[in-house]
């Protein structure tokens, strides 16, 4: 199968085009490696993808839309994974612009390139940060998400009435999938886990908001990988019940899903895993709940399980001590 991985300099995109790289597909990747974290971890995950002889590379912004229709004819792609997207909650309450030119405007120009050339699976991410204030756990794609905390989560509930209307105007088979708290080597920076290794190696405090009092569905890169893989080959076709209206069942080729471990664990839990793999007892800074965040997250996989076969896999400790291990050899 012929690729294109947005967001291929990113943390879940590189893993996702490296492994379908090793699949032996045919994988173009792009990115506009904007300042939001460190340019050198971007480009040290290009040079290794760059050893594959099957991936091409492409700097480019998917808000470029005239370059991203160019894009799209000269490689006539089959399948989409659209990865690309400006990150993170709390950057969203203080730079909301960015995150309507490149999870709107952005997203629409990939949406609109996939109808424009017939892809036959657009497979894009979502995130649990949609289920906002919803008090019902664990978290269901039936569960109504009409309460986002943070702009960010607006954005990405956005994105999926986006891909519903095309999906039902145009008949392009698209498949939404709400990540739940990704970690692993190769992570951004700007999450708690890598924030907390790297302050705890600096000899200094981390900060715990709410009193430590969170919870999230922390899950492992290789196994969102696993789900994504998987996934991107059952194509949504449309129900013989046009009357269908759950949300996995639908007279459009339109779907959502959970993708996560399917178990919360609580932030404190979360800090003595990362304490045990570096030896080293965290000074905490113990602050107040801020903007925009969850107080917990909760997966039912229920649904993927069923479609996919795949069950997240790998236990807490060990994902922990990979990324301690992955960081200790990057930064050394």
């Amino acid at each position: 199968m012929k690729f294109l991985i947005t967001g291929a300099a990113g943390f879940i995109g590189f893993h996702v085009a490296q492994r379908l790289c090793t699949l032996q597909h045919e994988v173009v990747g792009i990115d506009n490696l904007n300042d939001y974290y460190e340019f050198g971890l971007k480009e040290s995950r290009l040079e290794r993808l760059r050893l594959f002889e099957n991936f091409t590379w492409n700097k480019l912004d998917i808000c470029d839309q005239q370059g991203m229709d160019q894009l799209f004819k000269s490689h006539q792609f089959e399948r989409v994974i659209h990865l690309a997207a400006q990150a993170g909650v709390r950057y969203s309450v203080e730079n909301p612009l960015a995150y309507a030119q490149s999870n709107l405007m952005g997203y629409f120009v990939v949406l609109d390139c996939c109808r424009k050339h017939q892809i036959q699976h657009l497979v894009y991410a979502s995130s649990s940060s949609v289920y906002g204030l919803n008090n019902k756990i664990p978290f269901s794609t039936s569960d109504p998400v009409e309460q986002p905390v943070s702009f960010y989560a607006a954005t990405k509930k956005s994105n999926e009435l986006m891909a519903h209307s095309y999906s039902h105007i145009y008949g392009l088979p698209t498949t939404g999938l709400r990540f739940f708290s990704v970690y692993g080597p190769w992570g951004r920076p700007d999450m708690a886990y890598f924030k907390f290794t790297r302050a705890m190696l600096n000899g200094e405090a981390i900060d715990v908001y709410n009193q430590g009092n969170l919870s999230r569905d922390f899950t492992y890169i290789d196994d969102i990988v696993n789900g994504i893989v998987h996934i991107q080959n059952i194509i949504p076709t449309k129900s013989e019940n046009p009357l269908a209206d759950t949300n996995n069942q639908s007279s459009i080729p339109y779907r959502i899903f959970n993708i996560g471990r399917g178990e919360p664990i609580k932030l404190m839990e979360f800090i003595s895993a990362i304490e045990k793999s570096l030896g080293i007892k965290a000074h905490k800074n113990f602050i107040e709940m801020q903007n925009g965040d969850l107080y917990r997250t909760y997966a039912d996989v229920e649904e993927f399980k069923n479609v996919t076969g795949v069950v997240a896999e790998t236990p807490l400790q060990q994902g922990i001590d990979n990324f301690v291990k992955w960081y200790k050899s990057y930064y050394q």
